[in-house]
């Protein structure tokens, strides 16, 4: 059964998009196309242990939701146009998608996939939104807390998208090589967010989930090989191997998280961090610094001081300023009090954090609790500290992150 759960797993990450998108493009019905994914993927669960794992995984699916489909526009009576647009879906080795790549210049299916749903008639997050769930498979719970939002607000976010994507006749296809710059941004934010939840899951029992921020390095690279000359392409691209390199050590041998200033910097990949320094180098030489950049300077400061007490807290300050003043968001003027705090002191970044209580906007994450939990144990405000722990603890469900913060919580009670 284990190789079965593992052959499953590989599946639903290397062929969700795919399959999705597959069914999407001959119907034009978003949901319709991720209800037949699902069930093509239970129907896996319920015969594979059976029949055994098929050569390939990725047609066997597609037949399955195919007929899933069929199916189902049979029964709901969408008439016999409809069912002759769903009797070209071949294969996944359908004919079409060397033409696709020739006409827009992208080779890879998985990012010729996520430029055709960052379409720009729809507003920026909607676009991102609508990737992340439709190419990755990501929950509507993983999505809203990437964007730091309620998750029914998500949920009414992907069904809107999805309305207007309907109501306005937009067609699903890749866009061809001249129209990719205007959906460029949108595709960069969903292979960050497609990394973050790699580098720190919403929940489970482990900090990271590798398959999905090894996807996000692989498709960041070959935004680079696309757009050699977009210096925010590369400034992700340096973000995500800075912040890759220290991959092996936040995480303690029992499963806890292990902060920055407490990792074992000997064992950061050194050869990593000299190639994000080095992208991050090439994005700088044309003078746009745009906040994927900004985010990996920060990041090199991190990773290029010798120790956390020889952190360069002025220069990631100055750094914040300017990040905040491109990304007004609350996440970023939380890690930015987080850094005042490192400069001048507990009380000062307190202060910062007490206007985001009352500016709102972080209500939903643990971030900001936890936050508050640990200045408020630097500046020796124990009985504080302990209950702000613990509203961290109610906002997380990562075990890593639950085990540091149940450990912090005992230091400060003794329990």
């Amino acid at each position: 059964m284990t190789d079965v759960s593992e052959a499953v797993t590989s599946a639903f990450h290397g062929e969700w998009g795919r399959l999705v998108a597959t069914l999407i493009g001959s119907t034009g019905d978003w949901d319709l196309a991720e209800e037949c994914a699902q069930e093509a993927f239970t129907l896996a669960w319920r015969t594979w242990p059976r029949d055994g794992i098929p050569d390939r995984p990725g047609a066997w699916l597609l037949t399955a939701a195919r007929h899933r489909l069929l199916d189902r526009v049979r029964r709901d009576r969408l008439g016999e146009a409809k069912l002759r647009q769903l009797a070209v879906i071949e294969d996944a080795g359908r004919p079409d998608a060397d033409l696709d790549a020739l006409d827009s210049g992208i080779a890879d299916e998985r990012l010729r996939l996520i430029f055709t749903c960052c379409h720009p008639a729809l507003a920026f997050e909607a676009q991102v939104a609508l990737a992340l769930r439709t190419l990755t498979g990501l929950s509507t719970a993983e999505i809203a807390r990437a964007f730091g939002a309620p998750e029914a607000t998500m949920a009414k976010r992907l069904v809107r998208a999805k309305h207007k994507i309907r109501d306005a006749g937009i067609p699903y296809r890749v866009p061809p090589a001249h129209l990719l710059p205007e959906r460029t941004l949108a595709v960069l934010g969903v292979v960050y967010l497609l990394f973050n939840e790699g580098y720190v899951a919403t929940a489970g029992p482990g900090l990271h989930r590798p398959v999905l921020a090894e996807e996000a390095l692989r498709l960041a690279a070959l935004l680079v090989e696309l757009m050699p000359d977009d210096p925010e392409a590369r400034g992700l691209n340096a973000l995500m191997l800075l912040q890759h390199a220290r991959s092996a050590t936040r995480v303690s041998a029992d499963g806890v998280l292990v902060p920055l200033e407490e990792q074992d910097r000997a064992r950061w990949d050194r050869a990593l961090i000299a190639k994000g320094v080095a992208d991050l180098r090439q994005a700088a030489r044309r003078e746009q610094f745009g906040p994927y950049q900004l985010q990996a300077m920060i990041a090199a400061c991190h990773v290029t001081s010798p120790s956390a007490e020889e952190t360069d807290w002025a220069r990631i300050v100055e750094l914040y300023d300017a990040l905040l003043a491109r990304v007004p968001s609350p996440t970023v003027a939380l890690n930015r009090a987080i850094a005042v705090a490192m400069r001048s002191g507990p009380d000062a970044g307190l202060d910062l954090l007490d206007d985001l209580v009352r500016d709102g906007g972080l209500e939903h994450s643990h971030l900001l609790p936890a936050a508050r939990a640990d200045l408020l144990r630097r500046a020796g405000r124990a009985g504080q500290a302990a209950v702000a722990y613990r509203a961290a603890l109610e906002h997380t469900a990562n075990e890593a992150e639950r085990a540091y913060l149940r450990r912090r919580l005992g230091e400060l009670t003794g329990s």
